[in-house]
């Protein structure tokens, strides 16, 4: 006799599946064994993957607890778990590596070395100015940055100072006017000062996990026994010391699926490497492999510009999209910088102007500096917007107010629909259904009220007040944000992940897009996976744009070589 359980159990199952296109479905009925999921740029990953955990703990090939996935970002792992609750997968652990490495030390350190684990490093820089201090040499606080990032990098790419000499002296930049002797003194100072002071950096955090791992038998078995089944997202953004604790996690066993898309490899100067997703099949012995190549998110118009761009590369994929075509992205040249970013803030004004909401509309830019600019310029249009990466929307004054107002509300208030309960507190704080004319501080208040007024709004009807607060905590920890109603300016590495229904990249000219300090190869070719993805992240318009001299100066600019080969014969809009 069957059992209900097991009947909800087989519907649910199938439900999970029919969610999923042919392809998305093979991942998803991969679950044991070596799986490869190559996907491309608005494929459905997430969708893919989420489900996939789902299936396997809806047809019992999976038990929560033992299921562990990885991702590079809070927000990402943030993310994972708000997708997989719904499908009755809300038991498994979703954390990035270092999450992932410091729990694990936290609870292995008092039995493998004895007393409290050292303290974690929040960065390097302070240290590093102590350490050229004692070494009595002269740092700027660029360059103290910059050897910051050098100290990652080697850690993360799993070299020695021996080896890290040899490619300073054949291939790394020395930071600011550093000698290779003085930067490698600075590295050993700055490790013998954390060590005395017993703190770890990051990096360490990794490092001191897998040696843990490797060197204490009783150690690997409990982790092996803990964890059966590993599934990492963005696999094309591993490191070697990332890889290298993957493989003592997963212990010689082959129950690891990986995702990733070797085109949206823009991370290798900080250690990322495509290698380990694109030689996975080699590595793992009877590997599955899935390609994701129906992408839903773009116009074909603009799928078709990626394509283009990334034709003939490594490990590319060939996206098709359906629907109508779509409006071919255009190519606009100005005259500079400053009346390409007056432009581009008339067009978006024009845009909201004729029903456009703010926050489905981007602009994108290699370099941060380029963001000044358009800032004045879409203050004189009179548009809102907000810098990603800048202030944090959960470290806002009136947002840490309401979480906190709706936290203490959860308590006592019960019964009541969501959206009742979450407007009385909002409305005692200020907020109004009706957004306030003016701009300024009020506005932007009523921004972030209304924002977390949406998100209640956005939550499955049976959610509860208590529910909903638990979310808001979640995300305030991880830095998971709602989306507000401005114009999103971003870089292009800053917005990968994100899409928008309108994108603008701004300042494609020789000497940004590619950069102009990227001369080798593979230097250029990671310029043009970031442009891909810039171009990857607009759904149903693209606009592109450079400005044929800097400001100031009097030498030309020349539109970048990526624009001609992903719009062969581009019609230019002249304006400026």
């Amino acid at each position: 006799m069957v059992s209900a359980g097991a009947v909800a159990d087989g519907e649910l199952s199938e439900r999970i599946l029919a969610a999923l296109d042919d392809d998305q479905q093979i991942a998803a009925r991969a679950l044991v064994g070596p799986v490869c999921i190559l996907a491309g740029a608005g494929t459905g990953k997430t969708r893919a993957i989420t489900h996939r955990i789902a299936y396997g703990v809806a047809t019992g090939v999976y038990s929560p607890n033992r299921v562990m996935a990885l991702t590079f970002t809070a927000r990402s792992a943030a993310e994972l778990r708000t997708r997989l609750r719904p499908l009755g997968a809300g038991g498994v652990s979703a954390r990035t590596f270092h999450a992932a490495a410091l729990s694990q030390l936290n609870y292995f350190w008092p039995t493998v070395v004895g007393g409290d684990m050292p303290r974690v490093l929040e960065g390097k820089a302070r240290l590093l100015g102590q350490a050229a201090e004692t070494l009595r040499l002269k740092v700027d606080t660029a360059s103290l940055r910059d050897l910051a990032a050098e100290i990652e990098w080697r850690k993360v790419s799993s070299l020695d100072l021996d080896a890290y000499e040899l490619a300073l002296r054949t291939s790394r930049s020395l930071p600011g006017t550093l000698t290779v002797d003085q930067v490698l003194a600075l590295h050993q100072k700055y490790e013998d000062i954390k060590d005395e002071r017993r703190q770890l950096d990051f990096e360490d955090v990794l490092l001191a996990t897998a040696g843990m791992i490797e060197q204490e038998p009783a150690v690997a078995m409990q982790v092996h026994e803990q964890y059966r089944f590993f599934v990492v997202d963005e696999y094309q953004d591993v490191s070697p010391l990332q890889h290298h604790l993957l493989s003592l996690w997963v212990g010689g066993r082959s129950d690891l699926c990986v995702v990733g898309d070797a085109s949206q490899t823009i991370y290798s100067f900080a250690g990322a490497r495509s290698d380990y997703l694109l030689s996975f099949a080699a590595e793992y012995d009877n590997t599955t492999t899935v390609r994701l190549e129906q992408n839903y998110r773009s116009t074909p118009a603009i799928v078709d510009a990626a394509n283009r761009l990334m034709k003939g590369r490594s490990g590319a994929l060939s996206l098709h999209a359906l629907g109508e075509q779509g409006t071919a992205p255009e190519v606009t040249p100005y005259a500079s910088d400053v009346a390409e970013a007056r432009g581009i803030a008339a067009r978006i004004a024009r845009l909201i102007d004729d029903g456009t909401p703010a926050e489905d509309i981007a602009v994108l830019y290699r370099v941060n500096v380029q963001a000044a600019a358009l800032e004045t310029a879409l203050a004189d249009a009179g548009v809102s917007y907000q810098i990603r990466g800048s202030k944090r929307f959960f470290d806002l004054p009136e947002v840490k107010q309401a979480v906190m107002s709706l936290r203490a509300a959860s308590v006592s208030i019960t019964g009541e629909p969501l959206f009742k309960s979450v407007s009385d507190v909002l409305r005692s704080l200020g907020w109004s259904q009706d957004a306030p004319e003016a701009r300024g501080a009020v506005r932007d208040k009523w921004e972030a009220l209304n924002a977390l007024m949406a998100l209640a709004e956005s939550q499955p009807a049976s959610t509860t007040f208590r529910q909903f607060t638990d979310e808001l905590m979640e995300r305030q920890g991880s830095g998971h944000e709602p989306t507000l109603r401005a114009v999103t300016l971003a870089t292009l590495h800053s917005a990968k992940g994100l899409e928008w229904p309108v994108v603008f990249l701004a300042g494609l000219s020789e000497g940004l897009v590619p950069i102009s300090y990227a001369t080798t190869f593979e230097q250029i070719d990671e310029e043009r996976r970031l442009l891909y993805v810039g171009l990857t992240r607009a759904r149903r318009r693209l606009e592109l744009s450079y400005s044929e001299s800097g400001m100031g100066r009097s030498q030309q600019r020349q539109p970048s070589r990526f624009l001609q080969e992903a719009l062969p014969g581009m019609h230019n809009r002249r304006e400026g």
